[in-house]
């Protein structure tokens, strides 16, 4: 019996390899990791400014990123590299916006492309950069997350806001050792902490997947889509052809 259109063992797959803002499985937690630590801060950050910029616009199809303003990675945290004009945000998140118990959380190979839309941009990219300055000065990942959620609670950082959704579509993004490069081409909608069931999620047949993120209060519902930005076709996973 599957537990939805891709079946349970797509779903602990897609566990292992989803990053942003995620509960990792409690299996997980146990797991004996390659990166114990942060690495030194050049090896997170990509020598190439602009195919920083290329990375972080192949998120979303042109008709989005080419308007949408780009934040890369430097030395002090994320800063402005492109000016926007449609409200949006593209950048390249790095391993630390993980759940707590990833084993890849201080992976410095990591890349995630990503296009906030104006809410996600008011409401999610706060967290991200709040993390990402945490991480520069030197917390530990405990202190990081303890720091995010006593912001959360102050009302410093932002619920999520009502329409809060990312594009993830690159074919060039490395989500993890596990898929070895980007999963599959999805949209991820950010909402306070609420029942999966709600959007009927994780239930046999639904094509939405949920992760619960208890440490930011924050559900983070994920919707496979079947083509990459750039127009192609996605491979389909084989438990979706059953």
């Amino acid at each position: 019996m599957t537990r939805t259109r891709f079946g349970a063992s797509a779903i602990h797959s897609i566990a292992l390899v989803a990053m942003f803002a995620v509960a990792w499985p409690v299996q997980a937690q146990d797991a004996k990791t390659a990166y114990p630590a942060m690495a030194p801060l050049e090896q997170y950050l990509m020598p190439d400014r602009n195919e920083e910029i290329k990375l972080a616009r192949s998120a979303a199809p042109d008709s989005i990123s080419a308007e949408a303003e780009v934040l890369v990675l430097g030395k002090a945290g994320y800063e402005t590299a492109v000016p926007g004009k449609n409200g949006f945000v593209c950048l390249v998140e790095r391993s630390w916006t993980a759940g707590i118990n990833a084993p890849d959380f201080w992976n410095p190979k990591l890349r995630g492309p990503l296009c906030l839309n104006p809410p996600a941009v008011r409401s999610y990219l706060p967290r991200t950069i709040k993390k990402t300055e945490l991480v520069i000065a030197g917390r530990t990942k405990a202190q990081m997350f303890e720091a995010v959620a006593a912001a959360i609670d102050k009302k410093e950082l932002p619920a999520p806001e009502p329409g809060a959704m990312s594009y993830m579509l690159s074919k060039q993004g490395y989500l993890g050792d596990q898929a070895g490069g980007p999963w599959l081409p999805h949209l991820m909608f950010f909402t306070p902490e609420t029942d999966s069931k709600v959007w009927g999620a994780d239930l046999p047949g639904s094509p939405i997947i949920t992760f619960q993120n208890r440490e930011e209060r924050l559900t983070v519902f994920l919707i496979p889509v079947r083509r990459w930005s750039d127009g192609t076709p996605a491979p389909i996973p084989a438990q979706a052809a059953h």
